[in-house]
């Protein structure tokens, strides 16, 4: 068909027609259009031609024209769209490189192959637009809740729709056994937006602490605000729930704020969860303080709290013990996800016994090594004396404070302690070198024998060898993985040695090879020195 005075009027009002009714801009339709006839004449007048179709947005005409560009002689390559200067004089004054000249040609009779391929292109180019619109109206929505109705439900995840477009909650973000049927109303977070090749794709939950949060933000205007604060959420889908707020007004209580006159607010929520019983807890910045409040309704006696490793002991009276950990060890998990630590739970009774044996195995220690008799050790371990080298370098006048100890017997103690411990250095020294240590690493300061020695037996003998370690394979560390710690054994963390120790020591042995620099070094710690000290000055 020949696109006739009769006909352009409608191209703009089927433009018009098919934005209105996919929401989108009318301007890309007719580009679309406009592509789609191109395509239609390239196949007329071939394919290698440069043919561009403008259609005036006002009166819908539509103008063929045929685009050449100039180039240089050598690099020349296809003759229907480009050509030299001089063949370029011919139609252009002082044309140069670059230049284009464009001439009309007729419009085309768009035959059935042609219009149906014209077709397609514009249904394509209309749905990247409407892909383009759905994904810029969704993908700052992410983290909000979105009222969506239920159109079907496939393998168990379920599509529903969000006026724009189609969403999945997938089955494992649906609480319980949920099950929904066509037409219901749902609510539901919207967790991710991508922009995949089928269009973009909107995934929702109602697993997500995030769900309960925003939950709550709806239903307490104080949370809404911003005067309470949401600090952290724990569940177990459908079943519990812990979550920790604290209110930056002394004059208002977060934890009855949040559950309402009668428990309205909190009941709310429960409701739209499926019966998720939720714990409100008060936040607290003091870690050991939060746990004992995360772990309620159990009474806690004692808490011990590792920072480095991220864990803590608590210590609980034997009947609190199974309400402390709870059915299935639901109570004391929540409450390391709330936390963010690793939580052994032991009863007063364990405690005692572990304790025991503690000062069991340092009594023995001091008698086998400094021939003392059982009460003279216990002495020792009862004044906080753990380990041989604390004896032998402590201060004289700590001995001296022990009851029967003057200064005769504290000089004795130490020299004891000094000689077992050099006895002991002079074996891992000798241990080291036959599995191969070198002198290189034996004469780097900051490394005792005995670490030399548990170096040699993790095949690590040169300073070149102990240049390329990490920091964490020395002091150990802990991986996530799967949201589960898991604990990296360093070689020599048996040794107290910290994670800034082992990095210290890496870098000053990557100094001394030459493979840093030094002023280098140097100039990055001071950087590093100066952001502390920048945000230790900007808190309030």
């Amino acid at each position: 068909m020949a696109i006739t005075s009769a006909n352009q009027l409608e191209l703009l009002q089927t433009a018009e027609a098919v934005a209105r009714e996919k929401m989108i801009d009318p301007g890309l339709v007719i580009e679309a259009m406009e592509e789609s006839l191109a395509r239609a004449a390239k196949s007329r007048y071939g394919a290698e031609m440069d043919i561009r179709v403008a259609i005036d947005r006002k009166t819908g005409k539509a103008t063929f024209t045929r685009v050449r560009t100039v180039v240089d002689e050598e690099e020349l390559e296809n003759y229907q769209a480009e050509f030299t200067v001089e063949q370029a004089k011919q139609y252009m004054e002082e044309p140069a490189i670059g230049d284009t000249f464009v001439e009309e040609v007729p419009p085309v009779e768009m035959g059935r192959i042609a219009a149906q391929s014209a077709k397609q292109v514009i249904l394509q180019k209309v749905r990247e637009a409407e892909r383009d619109r759905q994904y810029e109206e969704f993908k700052d929505r992410a983290g909000t809740i979105i009222n969506a109705l239920v159109k079907r439900e496939e393998y168990g995840n379920v599509i529903v729709d969000v006026g724009a477009g189609e969403a999945i909650l997938r089955r494992n973000e649906k609480i319980g056994r949920e099950s929904y049927r066509p037409n219901d109303r749902i609510r539901c977070y919207i967790k991710d937006v991508r922009r995949e090749q089928r269009g973009p794709q909107i995934f929702l939950s109602r697993t997500a602490p995030e769900f309960m949060a925003e939950l709550f933000k709806m239903e307490v205007p104080e949370v809404y605000e911003g005067i309470i604060e949401i600090k952290a959420v724990a569940r177990d889908p459908g079943s519990r729930a812990k979550i920790a707020v604290i209110s930056y007004d002394s004059s208002i209580d977060p934890v009855g704020a949040c559950v309402g006159m009668r428990g309205s607010r909190v009941q709310a929520v429960v409701n739209e969860l499926q019966g998720e019983k939720i714990d409100i807890i008060p936040w607290n910045e003091d870690q050991p303080t939060f746990l004992v409040n995360a772990l309620q309704p159990a009474e806690v006696s004692k808490v011990v709290l590792d920072e480095e490793a991220g864990k803590i002991e608590v210590v609980v009276p034997e009947e609190q013990l199974s309400l402390a950990i709870g059915r299935r060890g639901q109570n004391v998990r929540l409450a390391s996800q709330l936390t963010a630590l690793d939580i052994d739970i032991m009863t007063e009774a364990d405690e005692s016994a572990r304790r025991q044996a503690e000062f069991e195995v340092r009594t023995k220690l001091f008698m086998d090594n400094l021939d003392l008799d059982e009460f003279f050790a216990q002495l020792l371990v009862s004044e906080g004396f753990t380990n041989l080298e604390e004896v032998a370098y402590v201060e004289r006048d700590e001995l001296l404070v022990i009851d029967g100890v003057d200064e005769g017997t504290a000089e004795e103690l130490q020299a004891r302690a000094r000689d077992v411990l050099e006895a002991a250095a002079k074996t891992a020294l000798a241990n080291a070198r036959a599995l191969g240590s070198e002198d290189s690493l034996i004469e780097f300061d900051g490394l005792t024998p005995q670490m030399i020695e548990a170096l040699a037996k993790d095949d690590v003998k040169t300073l070149e060898d102990f240049a390329t370690c990490a920091d964490w394979e020395l002091a150990g560390g802990w991986t996530t993985v799967d949201g589960e710690r898991h604990k990296d054994d360093g070689v020599l963390e048996p040794f107290d040695v910290s994670l800034e120790e082992a990095q210290h020591l890496v870098m000053t042995a990557r100094v001394l090879l030459g493979w840093v620099d030094p002023a280098e070094l140097e100039a990055n710690n001071e950087e590093e020195e100066l952001d502390v000290s920048t945000t230790e000055g900007s808190e309030v």
